[in-house]
């Protein structure tokens, strides 16, 4: 018999594309739901029991104490490591497991996993479980191709990303699960198109701006002081001022769509008066809190000072021009910016790796929202983190969501020619 080769695993690769669509409706038949965290732990051990299988050391980690997690939603997380004859680097692939709700306009059965015209549909076929499934048939065809393999090969079914990852990367990431020397090169496979590596992602800071007013008969509203108003006179603020000078600030980043590559900022909801969860008429009342939830992204180039002192200078000045304005500012969650290195290996290795399965150039991007390569990059202090996967980014989150099965062929073989690559480099 002559000798294995990287072709010898492309050959595996294609010759398991059914069980790479199996293993992808498996996954998506799991109902992830986040919130509140439904079925993580069945989805967990699916995935430890059938790389326990291949000689992989598993470990279940509950997110204790995070955000959401309680013995009715554990925040269970999987991590399952095989290592080879020989010390080396460690090359982990990690994949989140949680999935958004399903929302209105489906067609086909949102936990079905159909398979139709060449992709798989379901909630979480392309953000990530195509991915996940990618990642773990390029490792298993790494290893049952008999090619020497020093060093650790590692796979993480992680939870929560979806609501910002702390009872899952953070939460592991704090405990040393992403830190040199355990772990050297990190892939997450989300779905950022199948001939793109992306480095990073901008920044995000989400507040909560209230507006303070004074109740009174809404009869005879002189007698009080509208929060409302008060919030009207923010939004015309913005609007003359903020969102002109954001549309102004262009970044070197490679962020994708190019619309992205200026700081944006959105008002997720207004809220104000009487509340929304009531039948029949509302009280005569002038309202005195008036609440808005913003989420602001931003570039490589701002800090997040400059950032939260833009908003926080439009809001004295309302209040030293404008009688009886009052507000309060609450931070609700920020990360900064992170980038790696396109010259680094992980990221010019699945790079090289893209051009000899594709034929064709690999284009560096950036994300304009955040993954959990933040949590890898400011907790774990690994910088050495890209992400790279199958599916289309405009179809996560969408009704009829679905992956397309060549690119998950495609993308395995780019993951495993790019972890062998990062397991056999010499290491300056």
């Amino acid at each position: 018999m002559s000798a294995p080769t990287m072709q010898t695993v492309m050959d595996l690769i294609d010759g398991r594309t059914d069980e790479l669509v199996a293993l992808t409706q498996d996954l998506i038949r799991f109902p992830t739901i986040n919130p509140p965290g439904e079925a993580y732990r069945p989805c967990a051990e699916y995935i430890g029991e059938r790389l326990k299988k291949r000689g992989f050391t598993v470990e279940y980690v509950r997110g204790e104490g995070s955000p959401g997690d309680s013995d009715q939603y554990p925040r269970t997380n999987v991590i399952a490591r095989w290592t080879g004859s020989e010390p080396g680097p460690c090359v982990h692939f990690n994949s989140h497991i949680d999935v958004v709700e399903v929302g209105a306009g489906w067609t086909v059965d949102p936990f079905g996993g159909e398979v139709k015209d060449g992709k798989v549909y379901g909630r979480g076929a392309c953000d990530m479980k195509g991915g996940l499934a990618a990642s773990i048939i390029a490792v298993e065809a790494l290893i049952d191709s008999g090619l020497p393999l020093p060093g650790a090969l590692e796979i993480s079914g992680t939870v929560d990303e979806e609501s910002g990852g702390y009872g899952g990367v953070a939460y592991l990431a704090e405990r040393g699960w992403f830190s040199e020397p355990r772990v050297n090169h990190v892939i997450i496979p989300e779905p950022l198109n199948v001939d793109r590596v992306c480095i990073g992602h901008r920044g995000v800071w989400w507040a909560e701006i209230e507006t303070k007013g004074r109740i009174a008969h809404g009869s005879m509203p002189f007698l009080g002081d509208s929060a409302i108003r008060h919030m009207g006179a923010v939004m015309e603020a913005f609007e003359s001022k903020l969102y002109p000078a954001m549309a102004a600030r262009h970044s070197d980043m490679p962020v994708v769509p190019e619309g992205a590559r200026q700081s944006t900022m959105n008002i997720n909801s207004i809220h104000g008066g009487q509340g929304e969860d009531f039948d029949g008429l509302p009280a005569p009342c002038v309202a005195d809190s008036s609440r808005m939830i913003i989420d602001r992204r931003f570039l490589i180039e701002e800090t997040l000072d400059d950032v939260k002192g833009e908003v926080k200078a439009i809001l004295d000045g309302l209040a030293a021009q404008r009688h009886g304005f009052r507000y309060e500012m609450r931070d609700l969650f920020q990360v900064a910016p992170s980038m790696a290195d396109r010259d680094g290996p992980v990221a010019s290795t699945t790079a090289a790796a893209i051009e000899t399965v594709l034929g064709k150039k690999a284009q560096f991007v950036c994300s304009p929202g955040t993954y959990d390569q933040k949590h890898i990059d400011r907790i774990g202090k690994l910088k050495d983190c890209i992400a790279y996967g199958p599916g289309v980014l405009d179809l996560a989150h969408q009704p009829d969501e679905w992956v397309g099965i060549d690119d998950m062929t495609n993308s395995a073989k780019v993951m495993a020619r790019a972890a062998y690559d990062l397991l056999t480099r010499k290491r300056g």
